[in-house]
């Protein structure tokens, strides 16, 4: 067990937790990065990227990620094979604790854990991910120009998510295992006037059909909530719309959280309610939820960071 100490602890090693970093070791605080679970986050299980500025041609996410943290470590972080279970709080330093007992000390501390898409568990939806299964149609939407897609859920991101698509595709069908949607009602009637999408009340989804193969996603089969009844609804793409759930265990009781778990920040910062501790990309944003984005709250939270010790040390100092 060893405790390791620098000026800025980021927990969480997507876009937004390398931006900060590559911003943070940037301006002299030497950071550490504690790459959790997932290390480089949702990007590492996304295949196709075509919409992070700077590349012409499409990208693997999983490459994009190495090159963020390459250039994190290049200029200056320490990344840290390492879970952190447990966090204090109380005032600085923040510590947080690895899973194998080492302690990380930071004078100021860097939320980056992310959220996941939630997904339904059934047959085929691991097997055909990336190959016409999908959580993120402004991710993949643009791949299903011209092509039959399928949305699945019920709520603001799934009618989000389906008029969205209607950009890409003249074929959107929603399915929704009730008979009418909990988004809000202004979405709905966008929905129901766009002639391009159709609905599939009272229906849950079985499994997605294809090959992995050759050629990927063919179908959704889905079965009636009422009769019982299974059918096949053909699609090139399919879109899992049920919300995401953000990683924001370590951070109950601790900090403020919305309803629906993300961690509250004041407007248009990445500062939460304890001076010196910031949340940055997915964990606090429930509405872009995009790598460009997170990158951006990171490059913020940085800024934030070395903002907040520039005036600790002046006050020190005085």
């Amino acid at each position: 067990m060893a405790t390791h100490k620098t000026r800025m602890l980021i927990i969480g090693s997507g876009p937004a937790g390398l931006s900060a970093a590559i911003y943070g070791a940037r301006a002299g605080m030497e950071p550490i990065v504690v790459q959790g679970l997932q290390p480089g986050g949702q990007l590492t299980i996304t295949t196709d990227v075509e919409n992070y500025p700077g590349f012409r041609d499409v990208i693997q996410g999983p490459w994009l990620m190495q090159e963020m943290q390459a250039q994190a470590e290049h200029v200056g972080t320490r990344m840290m094979w390492d879970t952190i279970v447990e966090v204090q709080m109380d005032g600085s330093p923040f510590r947080a604790i690895g899973d194998g007992g080492d302690v990380y000390e930071g004078e100021t501390l860097v939320i980056a854990t992310g959220a996941q898409a939630k997904w339904l568990g059934v047959e085929g939806e691991q097997e055909l991910g990336g190959k016409g299964v999908s959580a993120c149609a402004t991710c993949d939407g643009f791949f299903y120009r011209g092509k039959k897609v399928v949305v699945i859920g019920g709520g603001n991101t799934a009618v989000e998510e389906a008029l969205y698509l209607t950009n890409h595709s003249p074929d959107v069908t929603v399915v929704h295992r009730r008979d009418s949607f909990r988004a809000e009602k202004i979405l709905q009637d966008r929905l129901f006037a766009n002639e391009k999408v159709s609905v599939e009340w009272n229906k849950a989804v079985k499994r997605f059909v294809g090959d992995p193969a050759s050629g990927g996603l063919t179908g959704v089969e889905v079965v009636d909530t009422v009769t019982g009844e299974t059918s096949i609804i053909p699609a090139d793409g399919a879109f899992v719309a049920i919300g995401h759930a953000p990683a924001t265990e370590l951070f109950k009781d601790k900090l403020e959280l919305d309803g629906s778990g993300y961690i509250v920040v004041e407007v248009g910062t990445p500062k939460t309610a304890i001076p010196g501790v910031f949340a940055c990309g997915d964990v606090m944003d429930h509405t872009y939820r995009q790598a460009v984005t997170a990158a951006g709250t990171g490059c913020m939270a940085a800024l934030d960071a070395e903002r907040y010790l520039g005036e600790k040390d002046f006050k020190a100092a005085e």
